[in-house]
């Protein structure tokens, strides 16, 4: 199998409530979200769709139930410092909860943590060992 992830989808328990955050940071909505599923593009390949949580679960045939940690995060990379303060910033300003506050970290970058309103958990980083461009 080739390594590549085109969608990511997130089961979240307010799909009104979920996709007015991500449109309020900015996240392009796609013209082929209808009815129960909002299609947002990341990168022009890769698409994030929000679904209700119990309609997820059903589709995959597992239970709804859970909470706490998810066992993975999302994760944005920035060109700066500077750029992840400002990100973790426009998303509190759009209704996350801010996890963890910006800083140095063990691998020499810089990184905080915010919650979307489910609790998906979002890494903002700067990494001076990527390029960006």
């Amino acid at each position: 199998m080739k390594p590549r992830i085109s969608l990511i989808t997130l089961g979240v328990s307010d799909l009104a409530r979920a996709r007015q955050f991500y449109e309020r940071l900015g996240f392009p909505v796609r013209k082929e979200s209808q009815g129960d599923v909002v299609f947002f593009d990341l990168d022009g390949r890769l698409v994030l769709a929000l679904y209700p949580r119990e309609a997820l679960a059903d589709d995959a045939k597992v239970s709804a139930k859970g909470e706490g940690f998810r066992g993975f995060s999302l994760a944005h990379n920035v060109p700066s410092e500077a750029a992840v303060d400002a990100a973790l910033a426009e998303a509190v300003k759009a209704g996350a909860q801010l996890v963890k506050p910006a800083q140095k970290v063990f691998w020499g970058g810089y990184s905080g943590y915010f919650a979307d309103p489910d609790g998906f958990l979002w890494e903002v980083a700067y990494n001076p060992f990527m390029d960006l461009t």
